[in-house]
């Protein structure tokens, strides 16, 4: 068996690599200075060609994003096709595809949620000449979608369904019975009456009567004005634009920190250190945190202490003991180079919870949202789409572009096994529930050791002081995960991986 444990080494080595790099630049720079003296004013003026991208990098840039542009702005529509026997689950709740009623009840839930794609043609991000993330942002895009879902559920009412989500007519998947001996090839059943039909050669209902009949069935949802102002609200703050606190502006701009840059391909747990420091770092909320897991342990009493409340606030749902809400994340890697096999049963177990705000990971080096699965594949939001950037400065800006019909699904066997999982509890008492039902859902892997795990205490109290995503620098840099005395010690073992072969 190749099942790993602790994934947070993967990433040290990076910084390692990224340090001696950096150590061999400063020295190169020092021979030269020593060698030829160049006057102060030349000097600053090569400095600042330095930073200024030069000709050739930016036509390359421009090449790239062009290329980009042409890949990724369309799309190849295919239909995702889903057993009707079998549940689907979507971030804790289940549908039964076995009549329309429930058919309507998955689309509307699917659609509701916050779809972040590639965007061209927004402002150029500083330092480099980038007016898109095609080709490079994906794993941010990932994470954003994350992060909405958490503040969705953090926001908007329980069971949220967005008012505008049955004018989705165009969906690209349908419902089928299982092989049996009457039909072996399995029969579709009528779903949605989309606009580009049916490619089955059975005898369907002509398309404008399906979509009466559909729409009669569907139900009226009311417009709730002050959730979809916050809706609103919630989708500007992802903005393609700098000032927006969680947009891909601000979050490259955090990645420098990590030694990222725009261009770069980001990981998941670098990702869930980006979005734990924006949440950190904007105004627009008060009584939220993120707490991102260290070498895979979740440390009870650091989320505690960062969700404590001095006692002169007070909790928006009248408790007792004040609590800010927590969005926690968890990085871990489910296997060596390909996912193992026996994590497959936990990871829906975990995806069954409520409390669960999907994962971000994918494929190699293409970064996908799983918010759920049916049977031995997962579903999924892809952010590989690229679109024109929105102006959300305009009140009555479309959130068609935000939404997705499309549900895409994957083989489990397909799965990076590097991944992030997100978790969201509203209050203490949601927390600890949150622990107990994680805790039984970790228990169902096959492996001796579980993906992560909860333990009671402090990280300080393991000798990973400094390093607590609930120390009180939390705008501080981080660049590692590890202590850095682990850091240091492993110097001596560069040939080897710093994750755990079980």
């Amino acid at each position: 068996m190749n099942s790993v444990s602790p994934s947070t080494a993967y990433y040290t080595r990076g910084v390692m690599q990224d340090e001696l790099v950096e150590k061999g630049r400063q020295q190169a720079m020092e021979r030269q200075g020593s060698c030829n003296r160049v006057p102060p004013q030349a000097s600053e003026s090569r400095k600042e060609a330095a930073e200024e991208p030069d000709e050739m990098d930016k036509l390359k840039a421009k090449l790239m994003s062009a290329w980009n542009n042409v890949k990724y702005g369309w799309t190849v529509k295919s239909k995702t096709f889903f057993n009707k026997i079998s549940p689907v689950t979507v971030l804790g709740h289940q549908y039964l595809l076995n009549s329309e009623d429930e058919v309507e009840r998955f689309r509307l839930a699917f659609v509701s949620r916050i779809w972040l794609t590639y965007r061209r043609e927004f402002p150029q991000l500083e330092g480099s000449t980038w007016t898109t993330d095609c080709g490079w942002g994906c794993m941010l895009r990932s994470g954003q979608m994350l992060l909405a879902q958490g503040l969705l559920v953090h926001l908007m009412p329980r069971d949220w369904i967005w008012p505008d989500a049955h004018q989705f007519t165009d969906v690209d998947f349908e419902v089928f019975r299982p092989r049996s001996p009457a039909r072996a090839g399995g029969v579709p059943i009528p779903t949605f009456g989309s606009p580009r039909g049916s490619n089955n050669p059975e005898k369907t209902i002509p398309n404008d009567q399906v979509l009466k009949c559909s729409q009669k069935k569907r139900p009226e949802y009311a417009r709730d004005r002050q959730a979809e102002q916050v809706h609103h609200r919630l989708v500007t703050w992802f903005e393609d634009h700098p000032p927006a606190p969680f947009g891909i502006h601000q979050l490259v701009d955090i990645g420098k920190a990590s030694g990222k840059k725009a261009g770069d391909w980001y990981g998941p747990s670098v990702v869930a250190h980006i979005l734990r420091k924006a949440v950190a770092k904007t105004s627009a909320l008060h009584n939220l945190a993120v707490y991102v897991a260290q070498d895979c342990t979740v440390y009870k009493e650091d989320v505690v202490r960062l969700c404590d409340l001095p006692l002169s606030q007070t909790s928006s749902d009248g408790s007792s003991q004040a609590w800010k809400s927590v969005i926690i994340l968890v990085p871990v890697r489910l296997g060596g180079e390909t996912l193992n096999p026996s994590y497959i049963e936990c990871i829906k177990n975990l995806l069954k919870l409520e409390c669960c705000i999907g994962i971000i990971g994918g494929k190699p080096k293409h970064s996908l949202y799983f918010v759920g699965f049916q049977d031995e594949q997962l579903l999924y939001l892809d952010p590989h789409y690229c679109q024109p950037v929105v102006d959300a400065t305009q009140g009555s800006f479309s959130l068609e572009s935000f939404h997705c019909s499309s549900p895409k699904k994957m083989p489990f066997n397909r799965m990076d096994p590097s991944c992030t999982i997100g978790f969201y509890s509203k209050n203490k008492k949601d927390f600890e529930s949150l622990c107990s039902a994680v805790n039984v859902a970790l228990s169902s892997s096959e492996e001796k050791y579980p993906i992560f795990s909860l333990v009671e205490g402090k990280s300080q109290d393991y000798g990973l002081e400094g390093h607590s995503s609930s120390s009180s620098h939390s705008g501080s840099s981080e660049a590692h995960i590890l202590p850095q005395s682990r850091v240091s010690t492993s110097n001596n073992r560069r040939n080897s991986d710093e994750f755990v072969f079980l």
